[in-house]
């Protein structure tokens, strides 16, 4: 793996492990869904002139097959963007009653849910993975289960929920993007996603100007960073790199997550917590490891 490539990635998994800040800190701004759907406008206003300078040419096929591979681009990009609403949704509502690192912890367990959830697809699942679920569910104990009561907070709830959320989302993902060109199916996705939540915003919420100027840093942050640099990023370092690599590297995200909350906003795990990081940590390293061989 070229090192150039190396660095792109894991300059990627720390836009994203920042981008829980950037989240936890907006929400003292708007609410949720003004945050998400303005990140994902702007996210969508990114990627449009990178498609224009690295989309792909115009290839020479028939009117049939560009019919085709246009509908496939407009299906997937609007099961996308629901699947994106859904599960962006619910983790910025969780984001507000939990902190930043359990966060990014609880989010990464889409790596291991992604083979399990794949199991109803008839794809095939690694039999270590199991022993992935089961560090997995011991580090989501130690993590978020506090105090001698079994119980679990609103916020890591509310994240576990939309893990299972991207789990799908990356299932549906590896149905479309085959079909269609990677970048323009995720600008669509982002529109999708970032017009749906506007709607919801004028439903439930009651946005105002002067909060969307006030909370400007964290917004531009989420959407052009997050969603615009950091995708693009990931599409060019994953470039004649080993998946199951580039996953490895990306998942740092959580472990960024963590740090960047103690950073900057002073948020500090317990032992008992950090142990449970540790663990689903090495759940994913695991179930990455285990996915060479599927």
């Amino acid at each position: 793996m070229k090192l150039k490539n190396g660095l792109l990635l894991l300059l990627t998994a720390t836009i994203w492990g920042v981008a829980f800040v950037a989240q936890s800190v907006g929400m003292a701004y708007v609410e949720p869904f003004t945050f998400n759907g303005i990140r994902s406008i702007i996210g969508g206003l990114v990627l449009l002139p990178v498609i224009a300078l690295f989309g792909k040419k115009g290839a020479a096929i028939s009117p049939e097959q560009r019919k085709k591979e246009r509908k496939a681009l407009i299906t997937g990009g609007i099961a996308c963007g629901l699947m994106l609403c859904a599960a962006s949704n619910f983790q910025q509502f969780g984001v507000r009653y939990t902190t930043v690192g359990k966060a990014g912890f609880i989010t990464a367990c889409y790596i291991i849910l992604v083979p399990i959830l794949g199991l109803f697809l008839k794809k095939k699942c690694a039999p270590a993975i199991w022993g992935a679920v089961a560090m997995s569910a011991a580090g989501l104990y130690l993590l978020c289960i506090e105090g001698e009561g079994f119980s679990i907070s609103k916020g890591d709830s509310l994240v576990f929920i939309c893990a299972v959320l991207f789990s799908i989302h990356i299932l549906v993902i590896d149905y479309y993007s085959p079909m269609t060109d990677g970048v323009k199916l995720s600008c669509i996705q982002f529109f999708v996603c970032g017009l749906l939540s506007l709607v919801l915003m004028v439903i439930f919420e009651e946005p105002r100007l002067g909060d969307i100027l006030a909370g400007w840093g964290p917004i531009l942050y989420a959407g052009i960073m997050s969603c615009g640099v950091a995708y693009t990023l990931q599409i060019v370092g994953q470039k004649g790199v080993n998946p199951t690599i580039a996953s490895l590297i990306l998942s740092l995200e959580s472990s960024i997550s963590v740090l960047a909350g103690w950073v900057i906003l002073g948020q500090r795990l317990s032992g008992r917590q950090l142990i449970g990081c540790a663990v689903m940590f090495g759940a994913i390293l695991l179930a990455q490891v285990c996915s060479t061989g599927s």
